[in-house]
This record gives C-alpha cells, structure tokens and sequence, in this order.
C-alpha cells in the first residue's frame, strides 16, 4: 500500500502521460549486474550497487506479444533502508520520482518539486 501512496500524487499529475504505464513490486532485484561496474543504466535507481526500482521499457516478449512499460519497486531493499514509515514514504517517492522522470524525459524536479538528490 506505501508503494500506491507514494505513487498517487504522481499519476494524478500525470494521469495522460502514465495511463500505459504499470506499476508493480517485486521482493528483490532479478537482474544480472555487473559486480565490477560503478555505474548502473539510467533505468535503474539504486543506493549504491543496491537496486531498489527499475524502469521497464515498452518492448515485445518472448512469445511476440506486446509488453506495456512498467515501474517495478524492489521492497526488500527499499525497507531494509528505511527505520519507520516516514522513511519509507519519503524513499519511495524519491525513487518514483525518478522513474518517472526517466519514463517521460523529464528531471526528477518536475516530477516532484520537493525532490532532493
């Protein structure tokens, strides 16, 4: 429910530009990342090599259908670094934010004008 709360704001701004895009959460990152790289893809948001969400985009699945563009949040490392629910509503946003502003060329700021790097 954190997840839809902090995400409300967003769509109701957005709610054109988001209609086809998903929103869903996972437990952990399932991705493959290259442990002696620094840098991760624009489409990942991460406190250090930790990834807690990822932007995916708009493409076609192994069995040819159409796949929509989804925002995925990884709950496990987005908890374990937040001490109480302000924390984690704040964490979410920010990582939301950021997504979403990957998701529609936009910066982080105009997403959220509270936003803090």
């Amino acid at each position: 429910m954190a997840v839809l709360d902090a995400y409300a704001p967003i769509v109701q701004r957005f709610s054109d530009e988001l209609a086809h895009l998903d929103l869903a959460v996972d437990m952990i990152p399932r991705m493959r990342l290259n442990p002696a790289s620094t840098v991760l893809s624009d489409d990942i948001v991460a406190d250090g090599p930790v990834p807690l969400g990822r932007l995916f985009a708009a493409g076609i699945d192994s069995a040819g259908r159409p796949t929509r563009a989804r925002l995925v949040v990884f709950r496990q490392p987005v908890e374990a670094r937040c001490e109480n629910p302000e924390e984690r509503a704040t964490l979410l946003r920010h990582v939301l934010s950021v997504l979403v502003a990957q998701h529609l060329n936009l910066s982080p700021r105009d997403v959220d004008p509270y936003f803090e790097d």
